[in-house]
């Protein structure tokens, strides 16, 4: 699929005033020949298509017209857990042949559309396709790498979010936060990065009296030392410096809201620089209200995974929750990307005009599925190896992510 992400690239910098299209064959593409189930990975491509600038999603199929509409909207049952949407979508009969394969490109033109790819399990068609005289500008991609393919083809055994997608080809509207910043080594990571915004988890040293970033609970004045520990004051020092922003997670009550906003105000961060989370249990109403009215410019977010189930099962009371969390302040809600109800959660959250962030998300491919939800923001540790991000982690129970230096042979 690194393939068509190149050939669409190259079709935008040539034609940058047409709408480019990505044409696939729903029986054989998108769907398993016989099985009427989706291939695997493909709703991650068209959803990752659908968010392209000047690019949308064309399909050919050999149903009736009396069936179109029923497949269309079996295709939007299928890929509703990935926003992946086929209502509306251009549409043209059986493609098999060279005259069918012409009429196809003729139509689609006619509506202002450049085919840039055609994606198909079925050889035929992609012969057809190359019949036309076109394919030096239609990349022909064989969905089904069983088997031999003539050379003009290029086969693609599965489709591959990691391969296609890339940090230029990600949704703008999403912002990303690097997740974590509670030592050196990740600190370092994240100032060597484009990322923007940079989490940190707050705790109170009762010995020191200082504001320590450490994930985990920390211990009494009979507990671990925390001298090695990374403060918050000097973490906010070196973020004003390198122009990034700073979400701070006060990991515990009250207590830790005066002192962190008085280090927020002596590195002189702006509310638009500036997102405070907190938790419902620990810090309450007060608590927000003291947050919202400090920095009434800044992100305000508390995690909201214990309404899961009423959002689910009782929206109208979870709504008048939600509505009264905004009343104190919040204006962004948090939800962990591991929940296997996120569909129906996310969803629920959107259509009530809450903006969420996403957190919890393990590698590249969660990560570009997160993304591609199109949530307001997403929280990761960036350990993405494969885009040379090497994110630590946040330390959680102990444990960060490790690397090794591989010398090519």
């Amino acid at each position: 699929m690194a393939a068509l992400a190149a050939h669409l690239r190259v079709l935008r910098r040539r034609h940058s005033e047409d709408r480019l299209l990505a044409l696939f064959e729903v029986e054989g593409a998108i769907l398993k020949p016989h099985t009427g189930q989706p291939r695997d990975g493909v709703f991650d491509a068209i959803r990752w298509l659908q968010l392209q600038p000047g690019v949308a999603i064309g399909l050919i199929s050999t149903d009736s017209d009396a069936r179109r509409a029923e497949t269309l909207a079996a295709l939007d049952r299928l890929g509703a857990a990935h926003r992946a949407r086929f209502s509306g979508v251009l549409l043209f009969g059986d493609a098999h042949t060279p005259d069918s394969a012409a009429a196809a490109l003729r139509a689609f033109g006619r509506q202002g559309y450049r085919v840039a790819a055609v994606i198909s399990g079925a050889v035929e068609t992609l012969r057809a396709f190359a019949a036309t005289g076109a394919a030096g500008e239609i990349l022909l991609l064989r969905a089904d790498a069983a088997g031999s393919a003539p050379p003009v083809f290029l086969t693609g055994a599965q489709y591959d979010l990691i391969r296609l997608a890339s940090p230029r080809t990600l949704p703008e509207q999403v912002e990303l936060v690097w997740h974590g910043l509670n030592d050196e080594p990740n600190l370092r990571q994240f100032l060597a990065s484009d990322i923007v915004w940079g989490e940190c988890d707050i705790h109170l040293d009762l010995r020191s009296g200082e504001l320590v970033l450490h994930h985990d609970e920390v211990a009494d004045e009979a507990g671990e030392p925390v001298e090695g520990w990374l403060r918050l004051d000097d973490l906010l020092a070196r973020l004003a410096a390198a122009g990034k922003s700073a979400k701070l997670d006060l990991k515990a009550g009250p207590e830790l809201i005066a002192p962190s906003l008085a280090l927020v105000r002596r590195h002189g961060f702006p509310d638009d620089r500036l997102w405070l989370n907190g938790y419902v249990s620990l810090l309450g109403e007060a608590g927000f209200r003291r947050l919202a009215e400090a920095h009434p410019g800044a992100i305000v977010q508390a995690p909201i995974m214990f309404l899961e189930q009423q959002v689910i099962s009782a929206p109208g009371q979870a709504h008048q929750t939600l509505v009264a969390y905004s009343d104190w302040g919040m204006n962004r809600f948090s939800l962990d990307w591991r929940s296997e109800q996120r569909a129906v959660f996310f969803d629920r959250m959107e259509a009530w005009g809450f903006a969420v962030n996403l957190y919890g998300v393990e590698n590249l491919r969660s990560f570009l599925q997160a993304v591609l939800l199109a949530p307001r923001s997403v929280t990761a540790d960036f350990n993405f190896p494969e885009w040379r991000f090497y994110g630590r982690g946040s330390g959680e129970h102990g444990v960060y992510y490790e690397y090794q230096l591989r010398a090519d042979t």
